[in-house]
């Protein structure tokens, strides 16, 4: 079996150029796509419509593409819409093949295995409790079994979209003399991602299920997945999963690795993550990095490294925007690349001020990764 990734950079949120002139050439095969992650240049808010905006284009496109109505299209392909490309980050699509023809050419290295669920829609009450952790536990482990992964430390990255509250839902839950986790839909989209970030650490055993309770979610925030990346929008009401990992099986011309971020200027976490990449040559360069997807959130202390920082404090930014623009700046520096995966937002995923990050590796030489100590270079 074989997983592709293809990195196409969007001109705005419906510009599908990139992607079309793709499958039109015979590069990309519609009917093998499994995901789209993608960033749009929204503000990553609760009023960011670029999102709902890019997930109705793709989705139009695929249903022409595939012959098939926009519903369908809906439960064969998992969208997950990013808003914010802050500094300098650049608007861009990741779309993931999955090829399931068996490879004759067995090899003895593991190749990256993908796989996706969807979790029922969520009533405005679940959203942020422990109904939520558990759906998504329950989704998390559908994808991993999906894309053939059968140990959970197999598993790299679990990337998810889900729902957050609106007026509209709040209203809807009071009606119905349910209570919400928040009235306040921006913080709505924290405990959002919160919970289920909760589930991803629940499936992958980093948390059991007796240390969870609705109390726990953005509250304790020691509780958390290293592997888990989740991202809050109005234009859905269920949470997309798309799982990431090594598997047997799989061609290993594409291969992942993670680490964590301790903080944002963290980069060599990016060394880390390339350690854990299996290869048979422990060096790697830029040329061979097909992605990086990582999160980012501002230290709750107000400070990086002992020196203050104001992300908290600014009322005219929200603090996920320069948290977005930081750590993107910090990795886009490092790798000379702003098609990056940095998604805002970090509640229980990694520690306090860190973030999950994962780098997918294409070989396209052969069985070993050649050295390009200037594109990444040794800790100093």
């Amino acid at each position: 079996m074989r997983t592709r990734i293809h990195r196409i950079a969007a001109a705005s949120p419906d510009d599908t150029d990139g992607l079309n002139k793709a499958i039109q050439e015979g590069n990309i095969n519609a009917a093998h796509v499994i995901a789209v992650l993608g960033k749009t240049e929204g503000n990553g808010c609760v009023n960011d419509f670029t999102r709902a905006f890019s997930t109705q284009t793709l989705t139009r496109l695929f249903a022409d593409e595939l012959g098939c109505s926009t519903a369908e299209v809906t439960e064969r392909i998992a969208f997950v819409m990013s808003g914010g490309t802050e500094g300098g980050l650049c608007p861009h699509w990741l779309v993931f093949e999955v090829d399931e023809t068996p490879d004759s050419e067995a090899s003895d290295l593991p190749g990256l295995a993908a796989g996706i669920a969807f979790t029922r829609n969520f009533a405005p009450e679940e959203l942020g409790r422990t109904e939520q952790i558990k759906e998504t536990a329950k989704a998390v482990n559908a994808a991993m079994k999906r894309a053939g992964i059968a140990s959970v430390e197999d598993v790299h990255y679990v990337q998810i979209k889900c729902p957050l509250l609106t007026a509209a839902r709040v209203s809807d839950a009071c009606k119905r003399g349910k209570t919400v986790v928040t009235s306040d839909t921006y913080r709505s989209m924290g405990y959002s991602r919160g919970a289920s970030a909760l589930g991803v650490a629940l499936a992958l055993n980093e948390v059991n299920l007796t240390q969870l309770s609705d109390e726990s979610v953005c509250r304790q925030f020691d509780l958390y997945s290293t592997r888990a990346s989740t991202s809050a929008g109005i234009e859905l009401l269920r949470n997309e999963i798309l799982v990431l990992g090594n598997a047997a099986g799989w061609d290993p011309t594409f291969r992942i690795g993670h680490d964590v971020m301790e903080d944002a200027l963290d980069a060599e976490a990016l060394d880390r993550a390339l350690e854990r990449v299996p290869v048979r040559e422990r060096s790697l360069g830029v040329e061979d990095i097909a992605a990086l997807l990582v999160k980012a959130e501002p230290a709750s202390s107000g400070k990086i490294r002992g020196q203050r920082h104001v992300m908290w404090d600014d009322s005219d930014i929200h603090p996920t925007r320069h948290a977005r623009a930081l750590v993107g700046g910090v990795l886009a520096g490092r790798l000379k690349e702003t098609r990056l995966f940095v998604s805002g937002g970090a509640e229980h995923q990694g520690p306090d001020g860190g973030g999950p990050l994962a780098v997918i590796v294409r070989n396209l030489r052969g069985s070993a990764i050649k050295a390009s100590q200037k594109a990444v270079p040794s800790k100093s």
